[in-house]
This record gives structure tokens, C-alpha cells and sequence, in this order.
């Protein structure tokens, strides 16, 4: 109780001195001189205040205006430190503005989660780790903290492990592995919207870009561990070797991703057809594979490898336009060189079909003769489209049925098969077996 009664004692003598007054009036100043210039950088930087029309478009004017909310309690804390290091010279003490600055970091570090991180787990993970750091920074025990985590060591041969390590390496560690998680998908969205770049060129700037980074994240991290990078650099070069044996498939796929990404053999997008048949479109160029997935919805999972031991059919590599032909037949009494004109030009009504004045000679619709039949003469149709004639881009089905309607609106007989049957009389047959005999 005593202890209580001279704490309220030194409260009530703070709130009657003039220097809680004078810092008070500070913190007014303060705050309206970051008022000021926040407003002043607003004017002159329209990007902190004009809102892109789509996230996925401009995720870095996305963030930047998210950021420019906080540009005046970044300003407000930034003064606050400043008037807080003045306090310590001059005013004896100076726990009004130490309280004012531990309120405004918790303010800002609350408004930045809501408007930055949009996950509720990630969210509630910063928030539950990182208001307490804060607070014990502010009120100026997070030093003693440390100490007190530091001193809880324990030593194993060469290894120092302490709980303040241990600590550090959890917070600090997943943080560097959400950051890096976050600038991956950042950096490949805006590298794939650099429309200056080829489609192939902005794929493997992309790849180059993750692993980097994924390399970067992990030297961080040996860093916060405290691991001494030379030492694993020899030990690495020791085991190496015996793991190469074990792990040679995978670094076999991982050296052939890094061939297959600067070669441009391969590129999101191709339609790939490999040496046993199995045949799709690329959607994922990964370090170890990559898929490919079917039109009928299925993903194919083909190592790296793969593309470079083995031949493959990439069908879409340098153009993307493709030549097909759909077959069928016509009657022996048949007008072919007017059918063959209806054909053509029914044909190049189709949207896919490349058609028209503008289209080299060899690449329009042509219908020629292909042999000639049992029951008919049997025709062919060669056309060009862009794509592949599968899935979605199904072509040839609809020109069957284009050609059929063409025939059926101009009278042109589909021949079936026609077999004649003779009917022999008995007298006939009487006579057949007595010439043999």
C-alpha cells in the first residue's frame, strides 16, 4: 500500500509540474507539424492518394497507396523519437512523451497490419508477436529481456545454444520466409506485366528472380542462426559428395530446369507432346518439373529431365499456327471442281480458320482429291489455325459439320456402302453342275 500511495504521490506531483504541461504542448506541435507535412507530401506525390483501378495490375502502386495512409503517424512517431532524445537532455522527466510514443508505435503497427496484410492467420501472428516486442521497446526493458533470454544457454561442444537465439531465429525466421514468400509473387506478377519484354524473356527473368531470392532467404537466415558461412562452406564441399550420389536425380532435374529456362525450349503456354504419346500444355515451369496439364483436365507431372534425355514435339515453340485436314467423301456423280468451291468457302466461314486476301496463298482452306473409293470419291480439307485443334479449340469437329450442311443445302449425295446381290434359279444351277460334271 505504501508502495501504491507513492506512486500516486509522484503522479499527482508530475500532473501539477510544468513539464508535463510543456511536453504535452510538444506532442500537440508535434502532431500538428506531421499533420503538415503529410498533407504537403500528399500534393506533390499523387501516388500515395490516387487508388490503381486493379490490384493485380499495379501491386506496387497498391502497396504504395496503402503505405501513404501511414505517411502521417510515420511522420508523428519520427518527431516523437526526436523530441524523446531532447527530453532525456533537458526535461527530467520525460514519460509523457514516452507514452506518446509507445501508443503512436502500437497505432502504427496495428494500421499497418490492417492495411497491408490481408491473410487473418498471418494477421493474428503479427499482432500476438508483435505488440508485445513493441511494447517492451517502448517502455525500454526489451534490452534487460534479451539479457535475461541470453543468459539461459547451454553449451554442446562447439555450439552455443541460447533461448534468446532460439527465440530470434523463430520470430525473425518466419517473418524472412513471409517476406520472401510475399516478394516472389510480387516480383513475378510485375515481371510478367513488362509487356517490353517477349513472353519467354519475362519467364525466364521470373525464374531467375525466384530462385535468387530463395537463395538470398536462405543465406539470412544461416546468418540469424548465427552459422559462420565459411565453416559450412568446407563442410558443405565435404558432404556434397556424398550426397551427390544419393541426390543425383534431383539435382539431375534441377540443373536440367536452369537448361530447359535459358534455352527456350519450353515456355508456359507450349503445347507439348512427349516420346510415349502423352501430350498437354505447359502451365508450370518449376525448378524440379514440369506439368503439364490435358484437355481433359488431368496434370501431368514430367521431370525436368525428361526434356533433355528424350525427344519431344513442342508444337507451339516458334508458331503458334498449326495445319490440319478433316477427311470425308462425296458420289462418283458428283460436280467436284463446284464442290470443291462451296467447300472452300464454307470452310473459311469459321472464326479459327485462318482465311481471307490477307493470309498467304498456301496457308488458306483447300479441299483436293485424296483417292478414289469402293462407294466414292474421297476428299480432304487442309486448313491453318491458330492453336492446337484439341480441347477448347476444337476446329475439325465443327467443319465436319459445316461440310455436311454445305452438301446437304446443295444436293451432294454422301455415298454408302452399295453391295449387288443376284438371285439364281434352280434351273440355273441345274445347268451350272452339269457343265462341271
Amino acid at each position: 500500500m505504501d508502495l501504491i500511495a507513492d506512486y500516486l504521490q509522484s503522479f499527482i506531483d508530475s500532473m501539477s509540474s510544468i513539464e508535463t504541461y510543456s511536453q504535452m504542448g510538444m506532442i500537440t506541435l508535434i502532431y500538428l507539424l506531421a499533420y503538415f507535412l503529410a498533407n504537403r507530401i500528399y500534393k506533390y506525390v499523387p501516388i500515395l492518394h490516387t487508388e490503381p483501378s486493379s490490384e493485380s495490375d499495379f501491386p506496387i502502386r497498391m502497396l504504395l497507396y496503402r503505405c501513404g495512409k501511414l505517411l502521417f503517424p510515420i511522420l508523428a512517431i519520427l518527431l516523437l523519437r526526436i523530441s524523446l532524445e531532447f527530453s532525456h537532455l533537458y526535461i527530467q522527466q520525460g514519460w509523457v512523451i514516452q507514452m506518446a510514443f509507445a501508443i503512436a508505435l502500437l497505432l502504427l503497427f496495428n494500421s499497418f497490419i490492417t492495411l497491408v496484410i490481408k491473410t487473418p492467420l498471418v494477421a493474428s501472428a503479427f499482432r500476438w508477436i508483435g505488440i508485445p516486442i513493441l511494447v517492451f521497446y517502448a517502455i525500454g526493458i526489451l534490452d534487460d529481456i534479451i539479457v535475461i533470454l541470453e543468459s539461459m544457454s547451454i553449451e554442446l561442444g562447439n555450439i552455443h545454444l541460447s533461448a534468446y537465439g532460439l527465440v530470434r531465429t523463430l520470430i525473425f525466421g518466419s517473418l524472412l520466409f513471409w517476406l520472401g514468400r510475399v516478394s516472389n509473387t510480387t516480383g513475378q506478377t510485375i515481371i510478367r506485366k513488362q509487356q517490353s519484354l517477349d513472353f519467354r524473356t519475362r519467364e525466364i527473368v521470373a525464374k531467375v528472380f525466384e530462385v535468387s531470392l530463395f537463395f538470398t532467404v536462405i543465406l539470412l537466415i544461416l546468418q540469424l542462426m548465427g552459422i559462420n558461412l565459411t565453416a559450412l562452406a568446407v563442410f558443405g564441399g565435404a558432404v556434397g559428395v556424398g550426397l551427390g550420389f544419393g541426390l543425383q536425380a534431383i539435382a539431375s532435374n534441377f540443373i536440367s530446369g536452369i537448361i530447359i529456362i535459358f534455352d527456350r525450349s519450353i515456355s508456359v503456354g507450349d503445347y507439348i507432346e512427349m516420346e510415349d504419346g502423352r501430350t498437354g500444355i505447359v502451365t508450370e515451369l518449376n525448378m524440379r518439373s514440369t506439368t503439364l496439364e490435358t484437355f481433359d483436365g488431368k496434370d501431368i507431372v514430367v521431370p525436368n529431365e525428361k526434356f533433355i534425355s528424350s525427344s519431344f514435339t513442342n508444337w507451339t515453340h516458334k508458331n503458334t499456327k498449326q495445319r490440319y485436314r478433316v477427311d470425308f467423301s462425296v458420289a462418283y456423280k458428283t460436280d467436284v471442281r463446284s464442290m470443291v468451291e462451296l467447300v472452300k468457302e464454307a470452310v473459311a466461314t469459321h472464326p479459327q480458320v485462318l482465311s481471307g486476301d490477307n493470309i498467304p496463298f498456301e496457308e488458306r482452306p483447300d479441299c483436293e482429291i485424296d483417292s478414289f473409293g469402293d462407294s466414292g470419291i474421297n476428299m480432304f480439307v487442309e486448313f491453318w489455325m491458330e492453336g492446337i485443334d484439341d480441347g477448347r479449340n476444337r476446329v475439325g469437329g465443327d467443319l465436319l459439320l459445316i461440310i455436311l450442311e454445305t452438301l446437304q443445302n446443295n444436293g451432294i449425295e454422301i455415298p454408302f456402302p452399295q453391295r449387288e446381290v443376284r438371285m439364281v434359279s434352280d434351273e440355273e444351277n441345274d445347268d451350272r453342275f452339269s457343265s462341271k460334271s
